[in-house]
């Protein structure tokens, strides 16, 4: 049997989620990086800004380690969701860095401190703002691999691209006649157990 290293595994499975979500940003324009594709707004670039934001608060402020970085988005008088999207002067550099600089932010506070550190989550209420390490890091992982499959199906309405890696689709292998095959039955399925209904 192989010994564990829970710090190990932890940061194992966030920077997979890490990976992911960047990669969706790989080979596209500054506009379908931007641009919202669900009525929500939900759109690449602000999925990166938004999880650079949440590891800088999780795994820094939580833990009285602030980054210094500057979020202007997420002052109390900004609008809502002002870190869901890159505003024109928010560059796709700027933002894939901040988000690099959070993951070594991050990275640094998981190393420093023991899973059992308590911290105090500044936009939880009092009375209910502790939360652990351990529990910090694995809310961030969650957060992260939910946002990069919100990206992984933005992608996939663009271009087809999917999966969490270039060399990783997790999906089964099908040309694009298999999947219109694959798809259409499902289609037929659904409308059926909508008649039966």
């Amino acid at each position: 049997m192989t010994a564990s290293d829970p710090k190990a595994d932890l940061r194992c499975y966030l920077q997979a989620a890490r990976d992911a979500l960047l990669w969706k940003l790989d080979g596209l324009a500054e506009y379908d990086i931007r641009r919202p594709f669900t009525p929500t707004g939900t759109n690449l670039l602000g999925l990166v800004k938004h999880a650079a934001g949440v590891e800088l608060g999780y795994l820094g402020d939580t833990f009285g380690r602030p980054s210094g970085e500057p979020l202007p988005w997420l002052d109390d008088d900004t609008e809502p969701n002002a870190d869901m999207w890159a505003t024109a002067d928010e560059s796709r550099a700027y933002i894939v860095d901040l988000y690099r600089r959070a993951w070594a932010h991050a990275d640094a506070t998981i190393d420093a401190l023991p899973l059992d550190t308590v911290g105090r989550v500044p936009w939880w209420p009092d009375g209910k703002d502790e939360v652990t390490l351990h529990h910090a890091v694995i809310r961030v992982t969650a957060d992260t691999h939910r946002h990069a499959g919100h990206a992984d199906i933005l992608r996939e309405l663009m271009d087809g691209a999917v999966g969490m890696n270039q060399g990783n689709t997790s999906i089964p292998p099908g040309g694009e006649k298999w999947w219109e095959t694959y798809r259409d039955r499902l289609e037929r399925a659904a409308r059926e157990a909508g008649r039966d209904a």
